[in-house]
């Protein structure tokens, strides 16, 4: 069967629009074919863009070429939010008092007393004897829950972050922050008291002047210290020397008015030069737990007395991690501990003021 080459172009065009437009097409021999197309085919046959022409417009948005997120980079380490040092611990020290199952302790008081009376041979007066008192202290309980779940672990996995470390971090910091609050103010309800306000310390003095008072000088805060040392010589009748370890507790706002200059009378020193010359075992601690409601406070501290601890902070446990409980698509373990608040066995080497 011959090719008929004019046949079929004709066909391609009348039928199906194929060839209209293009150069080399239309320079065949038409005059067969039909004088017009149908709307229909032409439609077709206009539907894309003569291959010698460029693109009349741009089909896709304007962009910077890649997704924005991988032009952006997540610092490997991990940014931690400051939190209010916890030093009540390192004020006094701090011990393990019984367990977890102990609800109370007794802290055996005890006083020698007696008499002596004249020599006689046959005579039987004079004693010695003892009084003993029982202190009374009540520990608290207290939990924390971690969890978390499954798709939130591997979501936060993307980010390079360890969410159940950071639960348990949380969980321990949570935990830590408690326990100092209780050794600074004890618990309320219960025979647990904080160093700030056991009810057996002697009751503050108040400082010639506000310390941040315009009238208040170096030698005033430096007064005002050593009318503190002078109370608390009067409480312990010769049980302190100014060679013995004490500690000058305070909010840190009110450390900084230790740098002010005494130099009218002692050339350039200020406040702590004169501490340290006076006081030569003399450690300042500060806690923001001092900057109290009532004003702003300090204790001068005895360490020991006649070699014995002035008191210390107690707890139960420090953290008792109990069973990892699996559920479904989730993790929930309880963290607990127990605190007796701080035991201060000999309230008289503590002395305080308020107001400064």
């Amino acid at each position: 069967m011959a090719f008929n080459s004019k046949k079929l172009l004709r066909i391609a065009q009348e039928d199906f629009g194929i060839g209209v437009g293009v150069p080399g097409l239309q320079a065949l021999d038409m005059a067969d074919s039909k004088p017009a197309m149908d709307a229909k085919n032409r439609l077709l046959a206009m539907d894309a863009a003569p291959t010698n022409a460029l693109q009349p417009q741009s089909i896709l948005i304007s962009n910077g070429g890649i997704p924005a997120f991988l032009t952006n980079y997540i610092w490997p380490e991990v940014v931690r939010v400051l939190t209010s040092p916890m030093v009540f611990a390192q004020i006094l020290g701090e011990k393990k008092v019984g367990d977890w199952t102990m609800r109370s302790t007794q802290f055996p008081v005890v006083e020698s007393t007696g008499q002596v009376s004249s020599y006689g041979d046959k005579s039987n007066s004079g004693r010695a004897g003892a009084l003993v008192n029982w202190e009374p202290r009540q520990s608290y309980g207290y939990q924390i829950f971690t969890e978390w779940g499954d798709q939130e672990l591997d979501r936060m996995g993307l980010a390079k972050i360890d969410w159940a470390a950071e639960q348990n971090v949380a969980s321990a910091l949570v935990m830590q922050k408690f326990e100092n609050y209780t050794y600074a103010f004890g618990v309320q309800g219960l025979d647990n008291y904080g160093l700030l306000n056991d009810p057996s310390l002697t009751a503050p003095i108040s400082p010639n002047y506000a310390w941040n008072n315009s009238s208040a000088t170096g030698l005033t805060i430096f007064n005002d210290i050593q009318r503190m040392y002078y109370q608390l010589q009067g409480q312990l009748n010769g049980n302190l020397s100014m060679g013995d370890d004490l500690i000058l507790a305070m909010s840190p706002l009110s450390e900084a008015f230790l740098l002010s200059p005494t130099s009218n009378i002692y050339g350039n020193a200020n406040v702590i030069d004169l501490l340290k010359k006076s006081f030569p075992r003399l450690t300042v601690m500060t806690a923001p737990e001092y900057a109290t409601a009532s004003g702003n406070l300090v204790q001068l501290i005895l360490r020991k007395v006649s070699g014995r601890d002035v008191g210390f902070m107690a707890f139960t446990e420090k953290m008792r991690a109990h069973a990892i409980v699996r559920e479904t698509s989730s993790v929930h373990q309880k963290k607990s501990g127990g605190t007796w608040g701080a035991v201060i066995m000999y309230p008289a080497a503590i002395s305080q003021m308020l107001g400064v």
